[in-house]
């Protein structure tokens, strides 16, 4: 019996003839993470003269937990171009249905035109740009973006906004949004903007509970960036949205912290609302025929208590 004929049967069943079981008729949705660089690492890390790029554990399950696949976008750096001659953002993209902007380092001054008011408010320039090329990317191809923290003020950095560089510094009548000794169990409520998008994933609640880990806030919003949410006890930016052709979203607090924590805010809709666009968008660009897996793609699943 030949290779080929032998492949055939295989591929049949193999013994008795039974047929082989059917493979998966839909997919996950593949959603890109942005990294976290880290440029300097501790010695007691044990990578020596290296640098690091990662994601945050839960920000991953999140994701996860809905049905999704998470797929970190490594940044190709200084001394990664190597990486870069061969696949371009762009293929990245087309490879992926979606795009979330993990916390992390100051957003740079200099990315919105402004100087460091402090050192050590200068930011990470490296990671701005990256993630910039990135989100626009994504918007441009028409796929879904989620900001969290850091990345709610990217992007409205990315439509020409601007930040409040530390909030206790600009904004002296403003709360504490950030506490280190407490970090993700310090908690605050924030207040939806009625009429607002955020609305209808909540119905029943205009005030909620959330977690707050920032010193830097919105300032003067972007082109298109709309508020969605603002601070209960002082009026800052909790959440924004893009009015443009894309979905894009952002909330400055950290909804993959709230599994399990009761008095905080579902996180649920807000990630099955994104993941709702994912697939919308996947399916048209599937429908049209611009997908090569024959597979359509797998709504979100809701996370279980």
């Amino acid at each position: 019996m030949s290779v080929a004929a032998m492949s055939t049967k295989g591929s049949l069943g193999g013994a008795g003839g039974r047929k082989s079981p059917r493979v998966e008729q839909e997919r996950p949705l593949r959603i890109g993470v942005s990294a976290r660089l880290m440029h300097h690492v501790p010695p007691e890390l044990g990578f020596r003269n290296k640098s690091l790029q990662y994601i945050e554990a839960s920000l991953a399950h999140w994701i996860m937990a809905h049905g999704a696949v998470a797929f970190m976008v490594p940044a190709v750096t200084q001394d990664t171009q190597l990486a870069a001659r061969h696949l371009k953002v762009e293929h990245v993209v087309q490879e992926l249905d979606a795009l979330v902007l993990q916390g992390g380092a100051d957003v740079a001054p200099e990315t919105y035109g402004q100087e460091p008011l402090r050192e050590e408010w200068r930011g990470d320039v490296v990671r701005d740009r990256y993630e910039l090329a990135l989100m626009r990317c994504f918007l441009a191809q028409k796929k879904p973006v989620l900001g969290v923290c850091r990345g709610a003020q990217l992007l409205n950095v990315a439509f020409g906004g601007t930040l409040f560089q530390d909030i206790a510094t600009q904004c002296p009548a403003a709360h504490e949004h950030v506490d280190v000794e407490l970090y993700d169990q310090f908690e605050h409520d924030v207040t939806f903007i009625q009429g607002s998008a955020l609305t209808e994933l909540y119905p029943k609640s205009t005030q909620l509970r959330v977690t707050s880990i920032h010193h830097q806030a919105v300032a003067d919003l972007g082109k298109g960036i709309v508020v969605e949410a603002v601070s209960s006890l002082d009026g800052l930016v909790e959440a924004i949205r893009w009015t443009g052709e894309a979905y894009a979203r952002g909330v400055q607090w950290h909804p993959e912290f709230h599994h399990g924590r009761h008095a905080l805010v579902d996180s649920s809709p807000i990630m099955l609302d994104f993941l709702e666009a994912s697939r919308a968008e996947a399916m048209r660009r599937f429908d049209a025929g611009l997908e090569l897996d024959p597979r359509p793609p797998r709504a979100g699943l809701r996370l279980s208590a």
